[in-house]
């Protein structure tokens, strides 16, 4: 009875080496998880006040490109554009949103354009589109990213 207790405990001992499982490198679970982020989405769009008590994602998100373009349009109409430029009726903004809630705004020109003063627009721009409400930036896993989009906003409406 003896030799049976010994080999017993002899495959006891041995065997636990077949129940250890290889621990994956701190760098392969890295890679392993940055892989499976996707960096072209955020968790959270940037907000204002108005639009953060919507819950639904998308019609959040509607929200802020809606308030943002209508401030954009508001500070812009009352402007020289519409004057200088009269066959100017619609402009693509480039608007930049950083993780400290700071925002830049980029006027989008076709390539090929020679029409309009590139540096005259701009410096419009940055005179009238200053004084926002608090513009709360974008989120990706818990953490404020920069984030950017191009609008286009309506100089004139007919």
């Amino acid at each position: 009875m003896k030799p049976y207790y010994l080999l017993i405990v002899f495959l006891i001992f041995n065997s636990c080496q077949y129940f250890e499982t290889p621990v994956p490198s701190e760098q392969e679970l890295l890679q392993k998880e940055l892989k499976s982020i996707n960096w072209k989405e955020v968790d959270e769009y940037p907000s204002v006040v108005d639009c953060e008590k919507i819950e639904d994602k998308k019609q959040r998100q509607k929200c802020f490109f809606e308030v943002l373009t209508q401030l954009i349009q508001e500070k812009l109409s009352v402007d020289t554009l519409s004057i200088l430029y009269p066959e100017l009726d619609t402009i693509e903004v480039k608007v930049t949103i950083f993780p400290n809630a700071t925002m830049q705004f980029e006027p989008q020109f076709p390539k090929d354009s020679i029409a309009y003063d590139k540096i005259k627009i701009d410096s419009i721009l940055k005179v009238r589109l200053v004084d926002f409400p608090k513009i709360n930036p974008a989120i990706k896993r818990g953490v404020p990213v920069k984030t950017q989009f191009i609008l286009p906003v309506i100089l004139k409406v007919e």
